[in-house]
């Protein structure tokens, strides 16, 4: 079976649980990012703890290659360019996390008062894994086509910037 790049909702009735269950999230196969969206009793709607998998490589990778193209220019080319690379891999990283905090706020509405959401970004094999987790952790499950989530997210920001 080929992997199955989905958004996975994991819904908790308690977000103390789903607090807990990020981290026993985190080893499930085939997991790229995951986070934690809860709304108190009052309404107010938190993002909690959040994971992703190779978070700060975009930004070492380009400051490495640029202290290395530097180098051509001595020591003060290798710290400048150090600093370029680093600039870039971080906007690299910035875009990315601006990308999953609109995608997050898509998912507000679905966070009822006094409970969680466990939101992970996974490219599945088979969804038995996640299903064992959800029965384990107590939660109910529901899956996105990471596409068709992509496009809830693209529409959202279309209608905030008209």
């Amino acid at each position: 079976m080929t992997d199955q790049h989905n958004v996975v909702l994991l819904a908790f009735a308690d977000p103390d649980t789903c607090r807990a269950a990020l981290e026993p999230a985190k080893h499930l196969p085939g997991l790229r990012q995951a986070a934690v969206l809860e709304r108190s009793t009052d309404g107010l709607l938190e993002m909690g703890d959040s994971f992703a998998r190779g978070a700060g490589v975009p930004t070492v990778g380009s400051s490495v290659v640029g202290g290395l193209i530097g180098m051509l220019g001595g020591p003060v080319g290798a710290f400048l360019g150090f600093a370029a690379g680093a600039a870039l891999g971080n906007a690299a990283e910035q875009e990315r996390g601006a990308t999953g905090g609109a995608g997050l706020i898509v998912l507000g509405p679905r966070v009822a008062d006094g409970t969680g959401l466990l939101v992970l970004d996974i490219k599945e094999e088979s969804p038995a894994p996640v299903a064992e987790f959800a029965t384990e952790h107590g939660a109910t499950v529901e899956r996105l086509p990471a596409e068709d989530f992509a496009e809830q997210v693209r529409a959202a920001e279309e209608a905030a910037e008209s």
